[in-house]
């Protein structure tokens, strides 16, 4: 949770709005910003992310400093409208503070940019079919938008990086909030990405640095079930310890999530001793589709069991992926190598 985001509870502008909202009222929006950036957020003794909070009526903090680690995930929770208006506040400071952070070089003082992190499973619905939709975005804001093609670390969220000007990106990061809201559901069971110590992708060292998270639902909504809390930390370091008392039924969670049709079988394993073991070490009853399910030809999991079962299950499975992913480079690499000779 962000460390800077207790001062003010303020109810969000979708709150005053209805009484009971539901989850596609609030929008939460992250993003990776150096940590001098984020000194620059928060302010002197927290002014700056304070007066953010007053302006805009938005819930906003920046995660705590990690030795060693050099970004921080900041968080914008409120209307859509209003956490537009909290990046396009956020970023005019910070260009105002450093003209050269995080300006690119070719124009300084005006185009500037900003890290975005979207669940993997919503890009398909910012990107549009054949790229019709990122460039309606582009279009109608000004913007710039650079999707990035992996998934971070451990997680399930990927990089969209917004250019342009503060007004540009602002407008952006409305029309990408209205994609988000309206397709809030594949949000469910996002794996977060959270700066950590080392680079090491084995999950060994870092990987109490994660946690799964209910993208679409939101905190202190008037959800009676916070899906969106994480689960306890450390968690998921403790993914190799088999569960010994079965969950009751009453804290079992369900969540989805898509896994592109050509890893599949990596995570299913010969005769399915790789799902099975997962399904073993964390506790949680994993179901596959036997078809994709859209044009992206993706397939769904779904994962059911206890929150601290889910996230040992998807914290394995996203190791699995990475493992896949580092051999699938190292073979091309070979047969680069094979070419070339």
């Amino acid at each position: 949770m962000p460390s800077d985001s207790s001062r003010h509870d303020n109810a969000s502008p979708a709150q005053s709005r209805s009484p009971s909202p539901s989850p596609h009222d609030t929008l939460t929006l992250r993003a990776l910003v150096s940590t001098k950036d984020a000194g620059v957020i928060i302010g002197k003794a927290g002014k700056n992310v304070a007066d953010l909070r007053d302006q805009t009526g938005v819930k906003a903090g920046v995660s705590k400093v990690i030795p060693g680690v050099h970004e921080r995930v900041l968080t914008v929770t409120g209307s859509v409208e209003a956490v537009s208006k909290a990046y396009n506040l956020i970023i005019a400071q910070l260009v105002a503070s450093t003209p050269s952070s995080p300006v690119t070089t070719s124009s300084p003082s005006l185009h500037t940019s900003i890290r975005l992190l979207i669940s993997h499973n919503l890009m398909g619905t910012i990107i549009g079919r054949n790229g019709l939709k990122i460039k309606a975005i582009q279009d109608g804001s000004g913007a710039r938008m650079v999707a990035s093609k992996e998934m971070l670390p451990q997680s399930t969220e990927r990089i969209v990086e917004v250019q342009g000007s503060p007004e540009a990106i602002g407008r952006a990061v409305e029309e990408i909030g209205k994609c988000l809201l309206e397709d809030w559901e594949r949000g469910l069971g996002t794996v977060l990405f959270h700066p950590g110590p080392t680079d090491d992708r084995s999950g060994n060292r870092r990987g109490h640095s994660y946690s799964s998270s209910y993208a679409g639902s939101r905190r202190g909504n008037g959800d009676a079930n916070p899906r969106g809390r994480a689960s306890p930390p450390g968690s998921p370091t403790n993914a190799h310890t088999p569960a010994l008392n079965p969950p009751a039924a009453a804290n079992l969670r369900t969540q989805n999530i898509s896994i592109p049709s050509d890893m599949v079988g990596c995570i299913i394993g010969r005769s399915g001793t790789k799902i099975t073991e997962i399904r073993r070490l964390s506790g949680s009853k994993i179901s596959i589709a036997k078809a994709p399910h859209d044009e992206t030809g993706e397939r769904m999991f779904t994962i059911v069991g206890t929150p601290e079962a889910n996230e040992k299950a998807l914290f394995l499975l996203y190791n699995q992926l990475e493992s896949e992913k580092e051999r699938r480079v190292g073979r091309e690499a070979q047969q680069q190598a094979e070419i070339q000779d």
